[in-house]
Order: C-alpha cells, then structure tokens, then sequence
C-alpha cells in the first residue's frame, strides 16, 4: 500500500474499492455468489456482485467511522463460472415450478428435486471456499445473490466457531420451511440455519415487517434462540420518544460475543434499494443501521464475517443507485468487521 493514493481516481486495472491489492495480501476476502435461483418476484440480484464491483470504484476511502479500513486489504474473488452455469439451470427449472403451483406436473417432483440438488451443490461450493479462506486467515464476506446463498459459509464459520450469533437486517424473517418447496428458498435461509446449525446460539432479527403466521409461530416456538425487534415496534420506540441509541443498545444486548452479520439490502427503508426483489415499506435508515452496526462493535462484540444480500441493480441499466448504496454499506460492513477485530481504528 506504500504507492497507492487513496485520494486518486481508481486505477483501471483495480479491484474492488479501486485497490491492488491481491488475495495473498488481503485480509478481508469477498465471495461473490451470482445466485437467485429460488426468486419469486423481482429478480436481478445474480447481477450484484459485478454490479457493487462497478459502483465500489466511486466510493471515498476515506471513512467517518472506521480509520483507512482499507489498508488491512480488500480483495474480492472473480465470479465462479460453475455458479452461473447452475443458476442458469436453476431458474429455468425453478420457474416452471413457480409457474405450475396451480396445477402442478407430473414431472414436478423431479423438477423441484433437480432444484433442490443444485442448491446443495451452491451450498458446498460456497462452503469449501469460506473454509479455504478461514484456513488461511482471512475475513469472508459473502457477495449475493438472494439471501439463500450464506448458508454454505455459515456451516464453514461453524466448523470454526462453536458458538456465536447472527445479527440479521431484513424486511423478512426467512423462516419458511421450504417455501414453495425449495428447500434451499430465499424465504427459508434462518429456518435452515435455526434447523441445521446448532452452533448458532441466537439469531437477532432487526427491520421484521413481512411475515407469514407460519413464521410468527416458529420464531415464537424458539424461545431465546430468536430475537426479533419488528419494524412497527422499533417505529413505537420511535414516535413515543426513545432514542435509537437506547434501542440499538437494547438489541445488541441480546447477542452473543461472537456475531456473524446477516444483511438484506430490504432490511432498508426502500428509498435505498427501490430495485430489490421484495421491496417492503418501513425499515431502517442507512445510518440507524450503521449506528447499530457501531454499537455491535463498541460493545466489545466481535464481527466473525458477515453477507450482503437481495442487492438487485436498476433492470434497464438506468442508474447505479441500488449498487451504489450497495457498495457504500459493504465499505461499512468491511470497515465494522476489522475494527471489532483490532485490524483497524475507529474515529
């Protein structure tokens, strides 16, 4: 880093944020995962990580909250091209299924198991990378895609860590089990989780305002396990007067030491990604969430990792808005990440 100017233009042979830096030298590694099979409404989120790649060139380094994050080494990995032949496959199947629910096919049951198998395939890919990656030091922040394609890295983090939480940012609970009969559904990435991998103790879910009663009951079911502060109850705190430091303080209470960051871009209030699959109206503010990002860390907690999902660029290519805000917050996530492990200052 001793050549590089972090007040220049991007180079144009620079990767993401503009830096040079390779994944030999990095600390933080990306993972891109052009993956929305199981989309059932907009689409456009495979196009993500190249999208956020793009619009990261144009983001300052300079950062308000976290001292030159960017010295640690940001790199991100170049997209894989077995996942683009499997999302290719897998949206055309997954469609007739959608399509077909009504009156389903004879052949839908090995329609939905070929679905079901490429998610798999998706899941181990993902988690042989993440476990490459942690076995040679690095942070792993995953790069979506809709919001199923963590799980693989979190059975990795798992391997790691036998205990720790999620801080999940969402519009949606994604506790579904199997929606529409993908078990590998966007709608059913923290069922699987709470399903699948005992080692996360507590998942702490933040922005909630669209959920079906069958997830109500199951968060309800897990007891202390799931903590879920609704959009409309953090709006109450709002009007009747808390502040949003009492009430972040209120929920990172609730996690673990160890914190794995689960973020869907919808977790924000739409005006922030207008192009994202499921847009819901409510949710956070940019800076509420990376207020409460702030105080995750300045609790002493640690970020072990952490995704950034349903990023869903303008589908005419008529402005970079969604990637753009896209790229600002995993610029934060990065920056939150290596400062809760020592690896950078706060301000």
């Amino acid at each position: 880093m001793t050549d590089f100017n972090p007040n220049a233009a991007a180079p144009e042979d620079s990767g993401i944020f503009g830096l040079l830096a390779d994944e030999a030298h990095s600390q933080v590694v990306y993972l891109p995962v052009a993956w929305e099979v199981t989309t059932s409404y907009g689409g456009g989120t495979s196009h993500a990580p190249r999208a956020i790649l793009r619009a990261s060139k144009q983001v300052d380094l300079y950062d308000a909250d976290v001292l030159k994050p960017y010295e640690a080494g940001l790199f991100m990995l170049p997209e894989f091209s077995e996942i683009h032949s499997w999302n290719q496959k897998g949206k055309a199947l997954a469609h007739k299924i959608i399509e077909g629910l009504d009156h389903p096919s004879p052949d839908h049951p090995e329609i939905l198991n070929r679905v079901n198998d490429l998610g798999t395939q998706l899941n181990e890919k993902i988690r042989t990378e993440t476990r490459r990656l942690l076995r040679a030091g690095k942070w792993v922040g995953v790069i979506g895609g809709d919001h199923s394609v963590p799980f693989g890295a979190l059975q990795a983090i798992a391997e790691k860590y036998e205990s720790f939480g999620i801080l999940h940012f969402d519009a949606h609970s994604d506790t579904r089990n199997a929606y529409e009969g993908f078990i590998w559904s966007h709608a059913s990435i923290m069922r699987n989780v709470l399903d699948q991998i005992p080692q996360v103790k507590k998942i702490v879910q933040v922005g909630i305002r669209d959920f079906c009663e069958e997830e109500f009951d199951f968060i309800q079911s897990q007891g202390m396990r799931v903590n879920t502060f609704f959009d409309k109850d953090l709006a109450k705190k709002k009007f009747e007067g808390s502040t949003w430091r009492e009430t972040a303080q209120e929920i990172i209470a609730c996690l673990p030491e160890q914190v794995w960051v689960s973020f869907d871009i919808d977790g924000l209030d739409p005006r922030f990604c207008p192009n994202t699959g499921t847009p819901v109206p409510g949710g956070l503010d940019f800076q509420e969430a990376n207020y409460l990002l702030a105080t995750l860390v300045k609790s002493g907690k640690k970020i072990i990792g952490f995704d950034l999902n349903e990023v869903a660029p303008s589908p005419d290519s008529s402005d970079d808005w969604d990637a753009n805000v896209g790229a600002r917050l995993l610029y934060k996530l990065t920056g939150w990440l290596l400062a809760s492990q020592g690896k950078a200052k706060i301000r």
